[in-house]
């Protein structure tokens, strides 16, 4: 939806004029499917490339639009972060060379940003979700000045009458509310097009459904959010999350997320499903439409359908019709969602190659896939590859296979077949699928590299050095490539090692939040003191956090308050109630933000005389930084200064 002039602040009456039009245009498009002029006899591909922009430490750069002033390339545009570009790539006939073009072409677009972006102290990263993103990245004035962007969070924040709330659990664990839509600019993806004939459209769309897991188990390349180690695939979950407009008390309804995979196969075509989500899902954008379609339709010509095209930018499903008009000509699209950016260019188009394949191949064989398989299958074998990557179990035909065996024995042949009915060169399919079939043979997916990196760097450095370490390793494997080196693709790739030298340290401790302890034990004000000071004996700590009933902070007991109480001797009393944390503990605590800067926080310590600062984001604990700490930080600091002196 980004070509379109988005209305800020929208009143009723024209949320009205905008449906009525919303209607004209499906009538209009009734019209087209009646008159068979739908282009149909023709395969094309297209694709649509998501990226970071990091800066030179290696964190996000809110930079797009002085990164796109410089880069002046038409195929480049915002996202919704400033963190965040998009590029459209040029579409492409179905055959011959158009995988090799389409990675020509990506490559082309992506050194073209990174280019402008080194321009302005910044660069091109290609992941799933940035491991160094912290929740501080995700405020509000990282969005993207555009009037579009304010008025989706405006009207997404409004339905959903509250916060935004992610819940997901993988090896990690990450519950966090946030109040705006930025929660998705965590995600970069790279969608793939394929245009399909109107007569078509039901059986392929639902192919596509189908393949769409077993293709997403190989490519999955986001393991990590906001530090946690969380699904393989995590953009799925928390993208389902992170623009979830359901109200937070959701009443025994059934309503539907704006991300969705389905709740069932499609039986008629491309209408069905525009009718279903303009009939499910509320209208939280409109724009000027111009002139009404049936007008357009009277000439002989063929309406762009720009409310229809709005509406459906907003409405998520991983697999997506698409209507669009090239050279006076209508067409329609399945756009694929689900996979990830990165971890190269050629890992991407092998991913696309595995996909397109897989739809050419199938098709003949299962011209019904709907009748040869239950949609619940396809729907748990989506999120199944989502959470476990390669060793998901996946059900096909309703026979239980593991990710793996199935690609190897069953779904990489019919790409191969696929690709070559469909006229793909024949040294093209050697290539990209053979990315696809030692990824797969390895089990080193974009995913499990990163987790199998993190594994390596157990135990050294701060989890900050750690993330940081896996972005300079990919981004130096992706420079490789741009700089026209010999692609090392993701299943070749050893481990990212920790080296740190005094830049990446300064870099890494420039805020208490990059190191702060955040696996806290805490106390109740109620609590004796004889536990508080199990706590500290069993932990070996000498601060512990007080929270109330409600998770808020109210105090701080510490190991030299314990001393005072024992040396009053009144920590067992006789005949008495025992002491609570509330008699001993240091109400109203000094406290600091994760964004606080490291040397400040040593300065509140020196001047308020205290050994620890709780760290609270709004009126949570997030973390603590204690005396220890900063000793360790400052000892890693002098310790590289002096090697590298």
């Amino acid at each position: 939806m980004g070509e379109h002039q988005v209305s800020e602040q929208v009143n009723e009456e024209q949320l009205q004029a905008f449906m009525r039009a919303l209607l004209d245009d499906v009538e209009a498009l009734e019209q087209l499917l009646r008159d068979d002029r739908i282009e149909s006899g023709v395969r094309r591909i297209g694709a649509e490339q998501e990226m970071f922009l990091v800066d030179r430490a290696l964190r996000p750069a809110p930079l797009a639009l002085e990164v796109l002033e410089r880069a002046a390339d038409g195929r480049l545009t915002t996202e919704l972060a400033r963190f965040n570009l998009e590029a459209n790539l040029c579409p492409l006939p179905f055959g011959g060379d158009c995988l090799r073009r389409l990675e020509a072409e990506l490559s082309d677009v992506v050194g073209r940003a990174a280019e402008a972006a080194r321009a302005v102290g910044a660069d091109v990263l290609l992941a799933g979700i940035l491991p160094t993103l912290r929740a501080g990245d995700l405020r509000l004035e990282n969005l993207t000045p555009s009037p579009r962007y304010h008025e989706l969070n405006r009207a997404l924040l409004q339905l959903r009458q509250g916060d935004f709330r992610v819940s997901i659990h993988g090896l990690d664990e990450l519950e966090m509310t946030h109040d705006n839509i930025l929660l998705e600019a965590c995600n970069t993806s790279f969608q793939v097009h394929l245009q399909v004939g109107a007569r078509e459209f039901a059986p392929l769309y639902n192919l596509a459904q189908v393949v769409t897991a077993p293709v997403l188990a190989a490519a999955v390349n986001s393991p990590l959010l906001l530090g946690q180690r969380l699904w393989h695939e995590t953009r799925i979950a928390l993208f389902e999350s992170s623009i979830d407009t359901r109200p937070t008390d959701r009443d025994v309804r059934q309503h539907r997320p704006r991300v969705h995979f389905g709740d069932g196969w499609v039986r008629e075509g491309a209408l069905e499903l525009f009718r279903e989500d303009i009939a499910r899902f509320r209208v939280i954008m409109t724009a000027e439409t111009g002139e009404p379609p049936a007008a357009v339709l009277a000439r002989g010509e063929v309406p762009d359908l720009r409310a229809l095209r709005v509406h459906n930018g907003t409405v998520y499903r991983w697999n997506r019709p698409c209507y669009g008009v090239a050279d006076g000509v209508a067409h329609l699209r399945v756009e694929s969602r689900a996979l990830p950016a990165g971890p190269t260019v050629l890992d991407e188009v092998a991913n696309a190659a595995f996909f397109f394949g897989l739809m050419s191949g199938l098709a003949p064989e299962h011209p019904r896939i709907d009748l040869e398989m239950p949609f619940e299958d396809a729907k748990a074998n989506f999120f199944a590859a989502a959470r476990h990557g390669l060793k998901a179990q996946l059900t096909w035909l309703g026979q239980s296979l593991p990710a793996a065996e199935l690609v190897l024995s069953r779904l990489l042949p019919a790409a191969r077949a696929g690709l070559s009915a469909a006229g793909i060169d024949a040294g093209d399919i050697d290539r990209y699928l053979g990315v696809i079939e030692e990824r797969v043979r390895r089990g080193q997916t974009g995913a499990q590299w990163a987790l199998g990196s993190l594994a390596s760097m157990a135990g050294r450095g701060t989890p900050e050095m750690q993330h940081r370490a896996l972005c300079a390793a990919m981004l130096a494997r992706q420079q490789e490539e741009a700089r026209g080196g010999s692609a090392r693709p993701v299943h070749t790739w050893e481990p990212a090692a920790l080296e740190p030298d005094l830049d990446l340290l300064r870099e890494s401790y420039r805020t208490v939040g990059q190191f702060m302890s955040t696996d806290l034990f805490t106390v109740r004000p109620t609590d004796i003191v004889d536990f508080a000071a199990s706590v500290m004996d069993w932990r070996h700590v000498r601060h512990v956090p007080v929270e109330d009933d409600q998770g808020r902070l109210v105090g701080v007991v510490s190991h030299r308050a314990l001393l005072r109480l024992i040396a009053r001797g009144a920590a067992s009393p006789n005949g008495s109630a025992p002491p609570t944390v509330a008699s001993i503990m240091r109400p109203d605590p000094v406290t600091i933000a994760p964004e606080t800067p490291t040397l400040e926080a040593m300065r509140i310590m020196r001047e308020q005389r205290v050994g620890c600062l709780p760290v609270v984001a709004g009126e949570r604990l997030v973390g603590i930084v204690t005396e220890r700490d900063l000793l360790d930080v400052s000892a890693r600091l002098l310790e590289a200064f002096l090697r590298d002196g």
